[in-house]
């Protein structure tokens, strides 16, 4: 149940209760997959020194952002989460909640997260737009191309070139579009992981993935997705003049994927829902060996 809802009259609560997993409050994985990245953003665009400041709005951006998308995907679903067993009791399908209750908490949320980001400058107000068109249109793209997860890891990666801009008052240099890129290659190698849960009710009921579209090639895919994310990283390393404990990061982070391919290769709903988790852990490794980066550098 959803904190606080016990104290509320019964009928609050269940709809309370309903809106919070609507907006997936109760899975904090998705929040996750887009804090660790734009934390990396924010601590190279500031040397390692974001203000306090910075870090909640962004922090409370990528979890409003995050939860807003959940809430719009949800609307656009309807006619697929009935047909796929792990979506059926979602608030919509289930009846909990109305469409257009749905379509005024997203439209709450994003207002919420825009309020925010009128807090830092004229330039990132400016981007927020982009990051909303991407947000919006993520949903629908399920119908028409077997690439929505690519599409994900632009929406999940806009915080990286708006935490640049917010720190920098500036448009983003080719450091925060090099990391956004690497974002999209990761993004899109974990969520075919995702994906795959759901093929075979994806495919009966008519919806895309780059899980349909790789075929039995989904593994050697992916694996070839997170080799160019590392190279991406890399040349990120590089050209960011990083030291030790970022390389570092990215070894542990690479074991961290490699215990993916472990759980993955069966191909098995449970196993491949396993291996989309696990990625928590590689943002947090990279994240780490960034800030451990700079925290060496002041010592």
């Amino acid at each position: 149940m959803a904190p606080l809802a016990r104290h509320l009259p019964p009928h609050w609560a269940a709809r309370y209760d309903a809106a919070w997993r609507l907006m997936r409050a109760d899975r904090p994985i998705g929040w996750l997959l887009l804090l660790w990245p734009t934390l990396m953003a924010l601590w190279l665009a500031a040397d390692g020194a974001p203000t306090l400041h910075l870090l909640g709005v962004f922090a409370a951006g990528v979890w409003l952002t995050r939860a807003a998308g959940c809430v719009i995907n949800d609307y656009a679903d309807r006619w697929l989460d009935g047909r796929v067993a792990r979506t059926r009791a979602r608030p919509l399908v289930a009846g909990e909640l109305s469409g257009r209750f749905a379509l005024g908490l997203f439209a709450a949320l994003m207002l919420v997260a825009f309020a925010l980001v009128l807090s830092t400058n004229a330039k990132t107000v400016a981007m927020s737009v982009a990051a909303l068109v991407l947000a919006a249109v993520y949903p629908y793209l399920k119908r028409h191309t077997y690439l929505p997860q690519a599409w994900l890891g632009l929406a999940f990666g806009w915080g990286i070139p708006m935490a640049y801009t917010a720190v920098r008052d500036a448009w983003p240099p080719a450091e925060a579009w090099l990391l956004l890129c690497a974002n999209v290659l990761w993004t899109t190698a974990y969520d075919t992981w995702y994906a795959m849960v759901d093929r075979e009710d994806d495919r009966r009921a008519g919806a895309k993935s780059t899980a349909l579209l790789f075929g039995d090639l989904d593994i050697p895919i992916i694996a070839a997705l997170f080799a160019l994310f590392f190279v991406a990283l890399g040349l990120l390393g590089h050209r960011a003049a990083l030291g030790l404990p970022y390389w570092l990061g990215l070894v542990v982070a690479a074991a961290f994927v490699l215990q993916q391919f472990a759980q993955g290769r069966s191909r098995h709903p449970d196993d491949c829902f396993a291996a989309f988790l696990a990625n928590n852990r590689v943002g947090a490794a990279l994240f780490g060996g960034v800030a451990l980066d700079y925290f060496a550098r002041a010592a």
